[in-house]
């Protein structure tokens, strides 16, 4: 859809799961939920079907992780007694590598994806010529 945002028009489920190769019924799960997160929106009719809310340069990729995934609340403050310490080390552990996830997530937006994406596709070509 962030290569698509341009054109204005929205493109239906069966294109977007075809050029994808996602299963038709999952994608539309999926844009359930970013619809009601804010990140796409649905036209209906006969030319119908998604698009951005907002230009790729302005979505943010933790906006759209944060939509699908849900924000995970950790409650670090619990008293450390009731746990066993082994597992309160491997919590402490996964909650650092969930900060440095979220933080590589939030340096990028769908624009970037897009400008990597072709980058890559660039190389490709030369490389076979």
């Amino acid at each position: 859809m962030a290569a698509h945002y341009e054109s204005g028009e929205p493109l239906q489920i069966r294109q977007i799961a075809a050029q994808q190769n996602i299963p038709d019924r999952y994608l539309e799960q999926l844009l359930a939920t970013l619809r009601r997160g804010g990140i796409v929106k649905s036209q209906r009719g006969s030319k119908g079907g998604y698009l951005l809310t907002r230009e790729p340069r302005k979505i943010i990729l933790f906006e759209i992780f944060e939509c699908l995934e849900g924000l995970e609340v950790n409650t670090c403050e619990e008293n450390v007694n009731s746990k066993r310490v082994d597992s309160f080390v491997i919590e402490e552990i996964w909650q650092e590598a969930s900060r440095a996830a979220n933080s590589v997530l939030q340096k990028y937006t769908l624009q970037d994806l897009c400008e990597k994406r072709d980058s890559r596709r660039h190389l490709d070509i030369m490389y076979y010529i």
